[in-house]
């Protein structure tokens, strides 16, 4: 029960990184959801038009889009901290797990540790190893946290993969990879992570992990239909490519128009595209990793916790059950509190033209670089609003 009387503590000061004007449509809006779908960057439509023209430029067009993957691919890596060279572009973080689920040669008596908090793409993409006697299994969360002690006390030297989010679509709880990949440290075990809520906004520290994926369309500003993914040598090594195209085999020049077998594959990067990767997005993405770089991830991860603790004080002051943990060292962007009526409450939220996501019993706001300590205020001046509507 929310206590009506009391008082919200005075806000400090926290101006954006990057202007809202720089984005599409926030016009009068307090956008905090960049952790569910963040809003567009007006410089994209320039990226478009430039898009376009490659598109009916022929030869020369492609061999420009392709420069443009690979100004791409080194931007990433330069985010991550990682060889450029192990960057793919995968159609979705989803396909990440599952590349490793499909690769591996699995044995009956493995094993995969996860959480019972997971995001499904997570938490699923070993659905069909059972069958094969494998085992999945479901670290449960305390209080809405997960610890990294459980998660290496479950693994053993029959597990296989240990895959996990980053930072947690459900709570905002940024495990500590580097912690897990020490715990790790010698055995034959993979470190599998989706960074979908950490990259673009705090540090990712990819260069620990064996597969570090992320979605494009929440904090790295881009949109939907590719995914970075990178892949470590030790993984590279232990798992097999199982989706073959005319990119990722040494068709060409060395066959010409006639096929034979065998047929040599080719290594990171192309590994993990046998396809075209979907060129427009990757030229979106390029473009907002530019900003994002240029401002600096400790910038911005610095902005984005500051954001989160003055959301999670206000939310405190209003009596809601925050379950983002309260070290500093565990936040990220994202800040959540539980809320039964979630969906009732994001909609009653938007008709104040505040946006939050909320589904699932749990509501989630989202600072990311274009936020500002006004924003805050204008969502717990509406949540105390709309609180007595439910």
């Amino acid at each position: 029960m929310l206590d009506c009387e009391k008082e919200l503590a005075p806000m400090p000061t926290i101006n954006p990184l990057v202007s809202p004007d720089e984005f599409v449509g926030l016009e009068g809006l307090t956008h905090l959801c960049s952790g569910g779908e963040a809003p567009w960057l007006k410089r994209q439509a320039k990226v478009y038009d430039e898009f376009c023209r490659l598109k009916s430029d022929s030869y020369r067009g492609r061999d420009s889009l392709f420069e443009h993957l690979d100004g791409c691919r080194r931007k990433v890596g330069q985010l991550w901290g990682v060889d450029s060279q192990r960057i793919s572009f995968m159609p979705s973080a989803a396909e990440g797990m599952n590349w490793l689920a499909r690769g591996l040669d699995w044995q009956a008596g493995d094993n995969i540790v996860t959480t019972n908090l997971e995001f499904p793409s997570v938490a699923y993409a070993w659905k069909n190893l059972p069958e094969r006697g494998v085992e999945i299994r479901l670290v449960p969360h305390r209080d809405w946290q997960i610890s990294e002690q459980d998660l290496l006390n479950t693994a053993d030297n029959r597990t296989r993969v240990l895959a996990v989010s980053q930072v947690s679509f459900y709570t905002g709880q940024n495990l500590d990879i580097q912690a897990l990949a020490k715990g790790l440290a010698g055995s034959e075990t993979l470190l599998a992570v989706d960074a979908t809520h950490a990259s673009g906004v705090i540090d990712v520290p990819a260069e620990v992990t064996d597969l570090c994926v992320s979605s494009c369309y929440k904090w790295l500003l881009a949109t939907h239909g590719t995914a970075p993914c990178y892949l470590s040598e030790k993984a590279e090594h232990l798992a097999q490519a199982t989706t073959f195209g005319w990119r990722n085999l040494d068709v060409w020049p060395a066959q010409g128009a006639e096929r034979t077998f065998p047929v040599a594959e080719f290594q990171m990067p192309e590994k993990l595209e046998p396809g075209n990767p979907a060129m427009a997005i990757i030229m979106f993405l390029e473009e907002s990793l530019g900003l994002l770089l240029d401002v600096g991830i400790e910038r911005i991860e610095k902005h984005a916790l500051d954001l989160s603790q003055m959301i999670d004080q206000g939310l405190e002051d209003l009596g809601l059950k925050v379950i983002t943990p309260s070290e500093r060292q565990q936040r990220s962007g994202n800040t959540c509190f539980l809320d039964s009526n979630a969906e009732a409450t994001r909609k009653r939220l938007e008709k104040e033209n505040v946006l939050i996501w909320g589904e699932y019993g749990r509501m989630r706001a989202s600072g990311h670089l274009y936020n500002s300590s006004g924003d805050v205020t204008r969502l717990l001046d509406a949540l105390e609003t709309t609180r007595h509507q439910n």
